[in-house]
């Protein structure tokens, strides 16, 4: 069946279902999205199962459960009293996308890039999403949304969460070995997959899906952007992005950033266990949300500045601390750090302390001071890791006053700045490298492109210009289908 063919099932499955596609303007700018789109979402909570929840694919959701509209960029700002330095750190919070996390942002552009040009096909073809956990939550809710079948391959030792909402949404769910540092049991998984269903199948792997960061880039980095100038004072830098490499698709919006504040400092953390980038090394850790054991096929490592190492000890204390009754009692009666914000610390997922943990170590590590802004994100919240506290509680007791105390000088307070590197040259080419033994020699990729990557400027610039093209494709498509007539 060629490309048209392909086009036109799925032009017609969106008929049927009534589906619009949002745009990549309409995400960054929901005040684009036609009213009758927004009066009808007023009847329609945030995660509900409706075609029209992908306009909520943006920062930018009331942050209510059930019927909101549209304000300006959920975040929150870190106060010195929580994080112990004078810069300002600024994080997005992702909880308020469907599904809790921002990763149905991330998943939305593989998928609908491969719709719109007939690449894939809902009719007959399920869409495979490998990954350490939301990526897939994210892959199956748009899935479904599109009334697309899916396949989430995921570790075995994720949250129990992950898997109740993926078996919620009908995916069809393959746990493979180990947990978050297991990331080629799941590449592996996937070639077995696709050798047994050949076409049945399209593989939409967040670790070389363009689409993945492109979406941070069109979305995320303007999110940044328009954050800052809201908060800014006289004097005031965006002086430093912080996020943990993940599937480094969050990292597009620092390629965003770096267009419009080139001074910028870019720090990418991983998991101190497992220190890919800073020691080509192995290992395992705690801290969900963020792969490891390779360098992922999308992350632009040539705009980094700096490697840091976080522990995944300290952070799930720092867990505990966040959202124990003794921890948050503590906060707010001997750290001083205001009420409302110890009530939504509860925001901040895993990896979302993470970034905050990295965040502090970047302040320290360039001394920055009052006038310097900071910008990291929460991918998700602790809604998605409540059983994970109750393993703590299970095996370590109950959280004190003493534990609070202890945890917020040791975990917060008292970061340094060890296991940093601020790259030069031929250690951001190393680090490079690396994509060479995973891509290459196991995943089919060319050394061409892997040279291509490190060497030619407009690489990465011109695939994220095609986000105007994606728009124009999406448009057309909609156009297409007759549905977008219903809601002008």
């Amino acid at each position: 069946m060629n490309t048209e063919q392909v086009l036109e099932n799925t032009v017609k499955r969106c008929r049927e279902r009534h589906i619009i596609l949002p745009t990549y303007k309409q995400m960054r700018n929901p005040e684009l999205i036609p009213e009758k789109i927004k009066d009808k979402l007023r009847n329609i909570g945030l995660w509900d199962l409706n075609s029209l929840n992908m306009f909520r694919i943006t920062w930018k959701n009331e942050p209510v459960e059930f019927g909101g509209g549209f304000n300006g960029v959920n975040y929150l700002e870190l106060p010195s009293s929580l994080t112990g330095v004078k810069a300002r750190i600024i994080m997005l919070i992702g909880k308020f996308f469907p599904t809790g996390s921002h990763k149905v942002g991330a998943t939305f552009g593989p998928l609908v890039e491969k719709l719109v040009t007939g690449r894939f096909d809902p009719t007959r073809q399920k869409a495979l999403w490998p990954s350490t956990g939301n990526y897939c939550r994210g892959g199956a809710y748009d899935s479904y949304l599109l009334d697309c079948k899916s396949i989430a391959v995921l570790p075995e030792g994720m949250s129990s969460e992950r898997f109740e909402w993926l078996h919620k949404v009908g995916a069809e769910v393959i746990a493979t070995h180990g947990t978050e540092s297991n990331v080629k049991e799941i590449y592996d998984k996937v070639k077995e997959l696709l050798k047994e269903r050949g076409n049945e199948i399209v593989n939409l792997n967040q670790f070389e899906e363009i689409g993945n960061p492109l979406w941070h880039y069109a979305v995320t980095g303007p999110a940044m952007e328009e954050v800052f100038n809201q908060v800014k004072k006289e004097n005031d830098r965006f002086t430093g992005i912080f996020l943990t490499q993940g599937s480094a698709g969050t990292l597009g919006s620092a390629d965003y950033i770096r267009t419009v504040y080139p001074g910028v400092k870019v720090c990418a953390g991983e998991a101190l266990q497992c220190p890919t980038l800073l020691l080509n090394g192995y290992g395992e850790h705690r801290i969900e949300g963020i792969g490891d054991k390779h360098v992922p096929w999308i992350h632009n490592i040539k705009n980094m500045d700096m490697v840091a190492g976080i522990d995944d000890n300290p952070n799930i204390r720092l867990m505990r601390l966040f959202n124990e009754p003794a921890g948050k009692e503590f906060l707010k009666n001997e750290a001083g750090v205001d009420q409302e914000l110890v009530d939504k610390l509860e925001w901040l997922g895993i990896s979302s302390i993470a970034n905050l943990m990295g965040s502090v170590k970047l302040a320290k590590y360039y001394e920055m001071n009052e006038n310097d802004i900071i910008f990291t994100v929460a991918t998700d919240s602790m809604q998605m890791y409540q059983s994970r506290l109750q393993e703590e509680r299970t095996e370590h007791g109950e959280f004190t006053a003493k534990d609070a105390a202890v945890s917020f000088e040791a975990d917060l307070m008292a970061l340094t700045i060890d296991h940093m590197i601020e790259m030069n040259y031929y250690q951001k080419k190393r680090m490079h490298n690396l994509k060479y033994f995973t891509w290459v020699e196991q995943q089919g990729k060319t050394v061409e492109e892997l040279n291509a990557q490190w060497y030619d400027d407009d690489y990465w610039s011109s695939r994220f210009a095609m986000v105007e093209e994606w728009d124009r494709k999406i448009e057309e498509f909609n156009e297409r289908t007759g549905v977008v007539k219903e809601y002008l």
